[in-house]
Order: C-alpha cells, then structure tokens, then sequence
C-alpha cells in the first residue's frame, strides 16, 4: 500500500510544494478519488523530481496530520524510505489517524524506547506521562512546555547512545503533542528531525524490524 502524508489542506508536511487534489467523502461512507496530479516530467530523482510516497511501514518516517491511500501510474523508483513516481491521485483519507491518536501513538513509541533502556531518565517518564495527558485533555499547555524542556534537558544529559535516543524520544514525544497547529510546527519537525537515526535504530533492533 502506498500512503502519501499532507497538512489538512493538502500541503506537503515532509517537504515538497503545491497542493494535492484531495478525496471526497460521500454520504454512504464510501470515497471518490482526488483527480490526477499533473505527470512529472524529466528524470525522477528522490527528494528533487516526483511524487514521493511511503511504502507500507516505512510510513513510521513520515507522519504527519493528515494520511492518504495513494494509487501511482507510469514509472517510479524506489529510494531509501520512499517510492518516486511520475503521476499519482489519493483515494482515501484514513480517518482513523486524527490529533489525539497521533498525540499518543508518539508517547506509546517513546515508551517503547524507555522501556529497553536500563534506569531511564525521570524527567523522559514525565515527559511522556504528561504529553499521554494532554493528548486526553488532562493537562495543560504550560505542563507540556515544561515537560518537554525537561526532557530536552535529559536528553543533553545522555551519556550513552541507547539513553541518548530514549531520552530523545521521549521529548519528541512531548513534542509531537504540541505541535499539531501550524505554529508549533518548527519544534515538531526540530524534534523529528533530532530523533529519527537514533529512534528508528533502537526501535527497530529492539522488535527486530
């Protein structure tokens, strides 16, 4: 399955420019596919020429408000983490991924982490304690912030890298949840950014991916 990850009106999240042609939700639950994306001329070339969408799990790198099925024609190539295609369309939206889900699918990754770390950091728990709360409506922005500088603050801590990457995790976690709205969106693509090599090894020695 191919999955393409936009901002709610459509916009590239993970770089990119322009707007998609969105899918439309019909009254019996059904979709109606968004019209077809202009076809890409030249050579496709990662990160410069091509539509760009995650194949299966690599959809763990490229989170982000709003998930699309997408459906390519034509040629593509295949990167690191990403498909490249010449012409492509969304045909659903996966509704089931909203702001609290992804709000706490990123606190449960940061407990995973901690989880194979020996005597993590307190302030990484709390981190991910309150960021669990707020994503439930139980805490309160200025919690958050503090937690977050906390667990930045454990994360510079860090002597060794397994620590390094759990306390990481647990402020990407923290935050992911406050940067849903388009003005926290540098701390949550700074924290991405920052986490994302060691998050995603340890993770994935961790539950053999």
């Amino acid at each position: 399955m191919l999955f393409k990850v936009l901002n709610e009106d459509g916009t590239p999240c993970n770089g990119g420019s322009g707007r998609w042609n969105l899918p439309t939700r019909n009254e019996d639950g059904t979709w109606t596919s968004g019209e077809w994306m202009p076809e890409i001329l030249g050579e496709l070339v990662p990160c410069e020429n091509g539509y760009h969408f995650a194949v299966d799990v690599q959809i763990l790198e490229w989170l982000g408000p709003a998930i699309y099925e997408a459906e390519i024609v034509g040629d593509y190539i295949d990167a690191d983490n990403k498909r490249v295609a010449r012409q492509a369309r969304l045909l659903r939206r996966f509704d089931a991924w909203n702001k609290r889900i992804a709000r706490l699918f990123a606190v449960w990754c940061a407990r995973q982490t901690l989880a194979i770390v020996p005597n993590p950091d307190p302030r990484s728990i709390a981190a991910c304690d309150v960021a669990e709360r707020y994503a439930n409506g139980q805490a309160t922005d200025e919690e958050l912030n503090a937690a977050w500088a906390a667990a930045w603050a454990a994360a510079r801590d860090a002597a060794w890298a397994a620590a390094w990457a759990a306390a990481w995790a647990a402020a990407w976690a923290a935050a992911w949840a406050a940067a849903w709205d388009a003005a926290r969106a540098a701390a949550r693509d700074a924290a991405r950014d920052a986490a994302r090599r060691e998050f995603r090894s340890t993770v994935s020695k961790a539950f053999h991916l």
